[in-house]
């Protein structure tokens, strides 16, 4: 800003009968009562500028978060909760963790259980989308209030199957995660049965479920660990009814709801799962994000806020993405290997992976894996195709990364008679 200048129109007869020494002090003072106002407008212009600097590093601060290292000597985030996991999706590997295996009050994260359990009699047939659900008094909310979770289902009125699974998985809704138990278990007790089987068939060791909803109960418990191995079930298992987990609306009865997850409306790679919120639980998210290829899945548990869960589980996927890539050492279906096989109508069969292999390595070193494979010594026929015959070995910069059985990718029948015969005397003049 330019320093205002002072005019001073005096009349020159004045100016004339001013004594020389007087007439400087009045222009100075003109002067410095221009300057004041500037300097005053400068410094009030300064403040703002300072404030604004002062809450662009404390957003910065905010976007770099602690680290801390971890027993592999990584440089991992540290976290204000009360437990946290990410595991990649492929593999099952835990990137980083803390406190995983700890039994915690999971609160609407149970529903996960409730909706896969839901989508498997649906893949069995068990249920039929049209199904139609009715809302009992024990599972209605009486008109939401107190903070209820709901769908919104009116008392003694019927949903089908598939309205209810949104209302569960999008509005996290607690009358229809009851309903639809009630409905396939006989009696929530029952499903509760189901839930918990169900949870140790899929190797959840340090979970617990006492209902179908998540509401608060001393023996409704689940680790962060155990999380992530149910929602890559959900990914995996029920693939045809994961999309809805990232539906960001549902109405049903004319009420809209939007989904919890805040992720879903600010990262297009994050397409699911559940949030989770009591006093007793604080706020926890299960996410899941695919990015390049790569899915990575999140357990946030306990928590301050719902910013603080969604802000928490950003920083793991980037940290995540930033850390590790993907390596795919051999395809499915190819030839690696050939394994020798006695008494067979052929002396070898060929050994490959079953199923893609996917390795998650150190950034970078994707390039440097290598593999070896290492066949079962003394294979007999007859072989059958998918027989498992060795396995194949990932190493990267001399240390193991990874392993897979290799299969038959052929069935070798036995041989008759003479050429057994045949084949095991050219063995002994061999030895």
């Amino acid at each position: 800003m330019r320093p205002a200048v002072v005019c001073l129109h005096l009349p020159l007869p004045m100016i004339s009968r001013l004594p020389s020494a007087s007439l400087l002090p009045v222009l100075m003072a003109g002067a410095l009562a221009a300057a004041l106002p500037t300097a005053a407008v400068s410094a009030t212009h300064a403040k703002p500028h300072a404030a604004a600097q002062k809450q662009k590093a404390k957003a910065a601060a905010a976007a770099e978060p602690a680290m801390t290292t971890d027993a592999n000597g990584r440089s991992v985030p540290v976290l204000a909760n009360k437990a946290w996991v990410l595991m990649d999706y492929d593999t099952g590997q835990v990137l980083a963790a803390s406190n995983p295996d700890e039994p915690l009050p999971p609160a609407s994260l149970t529903k996960m259980m409730t909706s896969y359990l839901v989508e498997q009699a649906l893949k069995s047939g068990k249920l039929k989308p049209t199904d139609m659900v009715t809302m009992s008094e024990s599972a209605w909310c009486r008109g939401g209030k107190g903070g209820d979770s709901c769908m919104f289902v009116p008392l003694n009125t019927q949903a089908s199957v598939m309205e209810m699974l949104r209302g569960v998985v999008i509005a996290s809704g607690n009358d229809a995660s009851k309903a639809l138990a009630e409905h396939l278990g006989g009696s929530e007790s029952g499903f509760v049965t189901m839930m918990n089987a169900e949870a140790k068939k899929l190797g959840m060791g340090h979970t617990q479920f006492a209902n179908a909803a998540g509401l608060p109960d001393p023996n409704n418990k689940a680790s962060a660990r155990d999380l992530a191995v149910l929602a890559a079930a959900i990914i995996r298992n029920s693939a045809e009814y994961y999309p809805i987990y990232a539906e960001r609306e549902f109405t049903y009865n004319g009420i809209k709801q939007g989904n919890r997850n805040a992720l879903l409306y600010t990262d297009p790679t994050v397409d699911g799962l559940k949030t989770g919120h009591t006093d007793e639980a604080g706020y926890c998210l299960t996410a899941s994000a695919k990015r390049n290829g790569m899915r990575l899945i999140s357990v946030i548990m306990n928590a301050d806020s719902k910013q603080a869960r969604a802000d928490q589980t950003r920083v793991l996927f980037n940290w995540g993405y930033a850390n590790f890539e993907q390596a795919r050492p051999a395809q499915v279906g190819a030839a690696l290997a050939s394994a020798k096989v006695t008494y067979g109508v052929a002396p070898a069969v060929n050994a490959g992976l079953a199923q893609d292999w996917a390795l998650l390595v150190p950034k970078g070193q994707a390039a440097a894996v290598q593999t070896a494979v290492s066949l079962n010594p003394a294979l007999e026929a007859p072989i059958a195709k998918g027989a498992v015959v060795g396995k194949i070995i990932a190493t990267a910069n001399g240390k193991p990364v990874g392993e897979a059985p290799l299969i038959a990718l052929a069935d070798v029948e036995r041989a008759g008679f003479f050429e057994r015969l045949r084949q095991r005397v050219v063995g002994w003049f061999s030895k």
